[in-house]
């Protein structure tokens, strides 16, 4: 049988090229591991297109306000006993949606104001903090309430619009992805400047 021979010489080059091939695996692997940071899931691509806003107005509703008409559309609801004139208003490039409704007062404002005011704080075991903000127009005797909850909660802005005797609006941030603060910040702000610009142009029509 023909047998290898190897001499010290050869047995050091293999082991130098060895010691050579860890050192530089080890040094791509920590290179890596310390520029990659993957995404914690909820995390999505998100385009922030510029708005153009659009007054809203349907003859059936007793309102008017302006909306981003090109990244967002506004839906009715389905018609009901107690909620004849809510209306979504969708974004379907962020999954998100603001669901309004609509109450009309018949001598029952404070429990119609209680009733919202619950329905804000039944978010409050998610939320970090809930902050309102008031709002008064009394040349168009339109005022309200918005609410900004911080957090991993599942609504992320509430409002409320009044004009104490006849009617009351209500609206709800959601989003159709997992609460994650961090990830959808850049979008509830984005979304924040259309909450405002709805109720500073909000109009009741009677």
């Amino acid at each position: 049988m023909k047998k290898f021979a190897f001499n010290i010489s050869s047995i050091a080059k293999i082991a130098a090229a060895a010691v050579a091939i860890f050192v530089i695996i080890f040094a791509v692997v920590k290179i890596l591991g310390s520029s990659y940071s993957p995404k914690p899931i909820g995390y999505f691509r998100i385009e922030l297109k510029d708005k153009t806003y659009t007054k809203y107005e349907d003859q059936k509703y007793p309102f008017t306000f302006d909306y981003p008409s090109n990244v967002a559309t506004v839906k009715p609801k389905k018609e009901r006993a107690d909620d004849k004139y809510g209306l979504n208003i969708i974004y379907p490039g962020l999954r998100g949606c603001i669901y309004c409704d609509y109450k009309p007062v018949n001598g029952n404002f404070r429990e119609i104001s209680e009733d919202c005011r619950s329905f804000v704080y039944k978010h409050a075991s998610k939320a970090d903090a809930i902050t309102d903000q008031v709002f008064d127009n009394d040349e168009n005797n339109v005022h309200g309430l918005v609410y900004r909850l911080q957090g991993n909660t599942a609504s992320q802005i509430q409002f409320v619009l009044t004009d104490s005797t006849k009617h009351v609006f209500r609206g709800a941030l959601y989003f159709n992805v997992e609460p994650n603060a961090d990830s959808i910040a850049p979008v509830v702000k984005y979304v924040n400047e259309d909450i405002v610009r709805m109720i500073e142009t909000f109009r009741w029509k009677d």
